[in-house]
């Protein structure tokens, strides 16, 4: 029995210059990090040579090409797995529509238990390479390259998204003390609505074009908002993530809602300096930077939510349990 743990993600500033239509005109950069919020998956060896593959129903198919979830389908036939195998997964939140890049985390963590299983560990570099394969490439899923590196790395990292196609993984330099601090003034509360991030996606791709001038100031404040993290401003970097909101809002028309907007500006008015929905936008979870003093009353202003404590995680997707007789 092999156990992999992936980690999910929340991303700073950036998102949308890691969309093919950006990045191959000029580089695109995202700031973001793995939370200690996972996505297990489980791969055992079966006596028969049958699929089982099981998440939120369960599946039973002789043949990997019968499988109907996708990615799990595709992760089975990229590392090479075709029959005799069980694949079970668990994550910490809702399996979908929360904005912190769940299936990605599905899919890494999926290529890392299948490889492992094979005897064939794979690094880091490879999983995120190939989810992106799977996603965009053969799954034709209109997202960037972010949420598959940053849940293989782990860390807080600086990617940059070059015109051939390679990323640059690099390390935001901020110490353990101040990642706690900095965790420590962050809130997550789900917004009591998941969505499906292929509309807003969708949408917000086709209209990069007409978007590009935003997008390149928006590329801009994720230079700065580095410089603020490694410099330890992090009110200043609370209220550059109210700017980047504003900015990312007119990016696509169903990145925000009327709900949204009223859950954001309530948590402002109680205390937050700045925030953003985590993911695509319309629904999932919405992340605040607020002063520790003062969360409190944003807790008691947003009491009919659900909140997530996390920390930021250092580790990547890493295999937990190895088990072989």
């Amino acid at each position: 029995m092999i156990i992999s743990q992936t980690p999910l993600r929340i991303s700073f500033f950036g998102g949308g210059t890691d969309f093919a239509n950006y990045y191959r005109q000029e580089e695109g950069c995202v700031l973001t990090s793995a939370i200690d919020k996972y996505v297990y998956v489980i791969v055992k060896r079966r006596f028969d040579s049958n699929i089982r593959v099981g998440y939120t129903r369960t599946e039973l198919v002789e043949s990997v090409d019968l499988i109907e979830h996708d990615l799990v389908r595709s992760a089975l036939q990229t590392a090479g797995v075709r029959s005799q195998i069980e694949v079970n997964t668990i994550a910490d939140i809702p399996a979908t529509g929360t904005g912190l890049g769940s299936s990605s985390s599905v899919t890494v963590g999926a290529l890392n238990a299948l490889y492992t299983h094979r005897n064939t560990p794979p690094n880091h570099e490879l999983l995120a390479q190939q989810a992106c394969q799977i996603e965009i490439e053969q799954l034709k899923r209109p997202i960037g390259k972010q949420d598959q590196y940053i849940v293989a790395y782990g860390g807080m990292r600086f990617l940059r998204f070059l015109e051939d196609e390679s990323v640059v993984v690099e390390t935001v330099k901020i110490g353990q003390s101040d990642r706690l601090r900095l965790s420590q003034q962050m809130m997550l509360f789900y917004t009591n609505t998941a969505r499906q991030s292929e509309s807003v996606l969708s949408e917000q791709n086709m209209n990069i074009k007409n978007h590009f001038s935003l997008l390149r100031n928006m590329k801009s404040m994720t230079y700065h908002s580095r410089e603020l993290l490694e410099q330890g401003c992090f009110d200043e970097f609370g209220r550059l993530l109210h700017e980047g909101w504003q900015m990312k809002k007119k990016l696509a028309s169903n990145i925000s809602n009327n709900t949204i907007d009223e859950i954001y500006d309530t948590a402002r008015r109680s205390g937050a300096l700045g925030g953003k929905i985590t993911g695509a936008g319309g629904g999932g979870f919405m992340l605040l930077y607020c002063p520790y003093e003062r969360q409190s009353m944003v807790r008691k202003a947003l009491y009919t939510l659900k909140e997530l404590p996390f920390q930021l995680e250092s580790d990547g997707s890493k295999i937990i349990f190895n088990y072989r007789r």
